[in-house]
C-alpha cells in the first residue's frame, strides 16, 4: 500500500488530476472520504455492547480523502495506469483544508456540461397530451 501524500501534494496531484480530465473532455473522477479510528485492540470493547462501534469517539478523528481517475485494466480498455491518490487530514486543519479542497474542485468542473434532459421534457409533455386527449 502506498504511502499517504502531504496535503499540499494532495492539492497539486488533484488539480493536474481535475485538468488532464478536462483536456481529455471525458472521464470520471472518484473522491471519497472516511474516518480513520484509532488502533485499539479489539479485546478492550465488551462483547455485550453490540454497538460500541457507534459510540462517539473520546478525540476527534483524523480523516482520510481519497482521489481517483476511476481507470481500470479490464479487456475492453487500453491498459493505463490508474491514478490513486490519498492524504489523512487532522482534526485540527479540518476547516483550512475543506476551503481549499472546495476552490479545486471549483476549478477542475469549470468544463462540466449541463445534461441535455430537452427530449426527456419533449417525451413527459407528449404523453401529458395524450391523457389529456383520452380525458
Amino acid at each position: 500500500m502506498s504511502s499517504h501524500s502531504s496535503n499540499d501534494e494532495f492539492f497539486t496531484k488533484l488539480a493536474s488530476l481535475l485538468e488532464t480530465r478536462q483536456q481529455k473532455g471525458h472521464g470520471s473522477i472518484f473522491l471519497t472520504q472516511k474516518r480513520l479510528t484509532h488502533d485499539e485492540s479489539t479485546s478492550s470493547k465488551p462483547a455485550d455492547f453490540p454497538l460500541a462501534d457507534l459510540e462517539p469517539p473520546s478525540a476527534p478523528l483524523p480523516i482520510l480523502i481519497r482521489a481517483t481517475d476511476g481507470n481500470s485494466q479490464t479487456k475492453d480498455r487500453k491498459k493505463s495506469e490508474k491514478i490513486k491518490l490519498s492524504t489523512v487530514v487532522q482534526p485540527d486543519d479540518l476547516e483550512s483544508f475543506y476551503t481549499r479542497y472546495a476552490e479545486i474542485c471549483k476549478q477542475g468542473m469549470q468544463a462540466l456540461k449541463k445534461r441535455d434532459r430537452s427530449k426527456r421534457k419533449k417525451q413527459k409533455q407528449g404523453k401529458k397530451k395524450a391523457q389529456d386527449d383520452k380525458k
